[in-house]
């Protein structure tokens, strides 16, 4: 069997009148840029990060502080200096006296990021921040142990006085693993110090966002659609439904009709979704949900819009099967006696995915030479004209159904040609 799904979209109703919600039915909190940990620590150079981190968090901060001098030319004639960055991966955010400057991340080819900023900075003390982070680590290849992520360098200045540049790397950065908001239990959705306004910011970095929500009704399977959203992560009553990253837009090349996972591996292979989001629904198990007073968290990392949050509840569009008269028999026969498996035919069978539904109708049914998959089945040159009778006669009305895939039930349009039975059913 094969199903095809459909998805069927609905806001989600977050509960305004909630204590700590206003107008939209969201509140905020602002993760600070840079340095906010008690634990933060001091050393010179750059540090791989997953050994920094011990795979305690995706993010590490390293920051600097540097004085400028007044005289320097850039300073005079209000051009701009370049902040150069080169890391092994697989993202980061270079904030500069606490404002956004620019950002960067790898691929799936290549992880490492090289990135040149132009920056504005002021004479005197200036802070640079730089927020390096991973998006799950490397677990196969050769040597996938040995594959780093973090600022490895070099860090430098570029287009000071006289074309010179001062390099970074070595100097006392300051580290901090993870994010406050990590250590303050956001994720939970407890805390005291959740906005609640009717402005709410939206498209900015390093916000997190909070609301209550009731839990769609009906017992189909459920997801989030974060289209409208950038990068982060979500979690429902403190549960996490895992990264998110709608921003980040397959290649437009590549996609292909057809598809053959057979042969050595290659990521290229059977790609889909060309010029679109590599995910945009993310699974909500209804294990998780309560009728009401359900916890969404997110933080967003580079800036999104949770208004345009929406629950996408999965349903069945079609159920199909497509079985020959060659088939072998269905496995509960194979310890029959051989007399009793030489008198029997392959089988066809279909059951709906929940037991309160049925099969209503019969959208195709085919046996002989029928084309196609499911959802686009066509007859052959060869079709049996009593075949849709019998599977409506068998099937609707009928949880599940089960129909002998052989002349004898379904006719001989074409003798001497090997035949099959390909059928497409809605249930309800």
């Amino acid at each position: 069997m094969s199903v095809i799904p459909s998805f069927m979209h609905e806001s989600l109703n977050t509960n305004a009148d909630s204590t700590d919600s206003i107008g939209s039915g969201w509140s905020w909190i602002n993760e600070p840029i840079g340095i906010s940990k008690a634990s933060a620590f001091n050393k010179l150079g750059l540090f791989e990060q997953i050994n920094t981190t011990a795979d305690k968090s995706d993010y590490l901060w390293y920051s600097l502080s540097m004085n400028i001098k007044g005289d320097e030319p850039f300073l005079q004639d209000g051009s701009q200096t370049v902040l150069h960055v080169e890391s092994l991966g697989h993202g980061l955010h270079a904030f500069i006296n606490g404002k956004l400057a620019g950002s960067r991340t790898g691929n799936s080819n290549n992880a490492k990021v090289k990135v040149d900023i132009p920056i504005t900075v002021v004479p005197g003390k200036n802070s640079i921040d730089l927020l390096s982070l991973t998006v799950g680590l490397q677990n196969y290849g050769a040597f996938f142990d040995l594959s780093g992520a973090g600022i490895t360098g070099p860090v430098k200045l570029n287009g000071l006085s006289n074309g010179s540049s001062i390099d970074l790397s070595s100097q006392q950065w300051t580290y901090q693993v993870g994010l406050k908001g990590e250590d303050s239990g956001l994720p939970s959705g407890s805390s005291s110090e959740w906005v609640s306004q009717p402005a709410l910011p939206k498209n900015q970095p390093l916000i997190w966002y909070k609301t209550n929500f009731d839990a769609p009704t009906g017992n189909d399977p459920v997801a989030l659609d974060f289209m409208g959203m950038g990068k982060g992560e979500a979690w429902i009553n403190g549960q996490s439904i895992g990264r998110y990253w709608p921003a980040y837009i397959a290649s437009n090349s590549g996609c292909t009709d057809s598809c053959d996972y057979r042969g050595p591996y290659s990521a290229n292979k059977c790609r889909k979704n060309c010029g679109k989001p590599s995910q945009q629904l993310y699974h909500v198990p209804r294990s998780w949900l309560k009728p009401s007073g359900n916890i969404l968290v997110l933080f967003e990392e580079m800036g999104g819009d949770p208004t345009q949050l929406a629950f996408a509840t999965r349903k069945m569009g079609s159920l199909c099967s497509h079985v020959s008269d060659s088939h072998p028999l269905p496995m509960d026969m194979w310890g029959l006696d051989s007399k009793t498996r030489r008198a029997s035919n392959p089988t066809l069978s279909l059951s709906c995915p929940s037991p309160n539904q049925v099969i209503s109708s019969i959208k195709f049914a085919s046996f002989g030479t029928p084309l196609g998959t499911c959802g686009s089945f066509s007859h052959g040159r060869c079709s049996s004209a009593k075949a849709h009778s019998i599977v409506q006669k068998v099937c609707v009305g009928s949880t599940s159904c089960s129909i002998d895939v052989s002349t004898k039930t379904l006719g001989d349009p074409c003798k001497g040609v090997k035949k099959s039975l390909a059928v497409e059913v809605s249930c309800a």
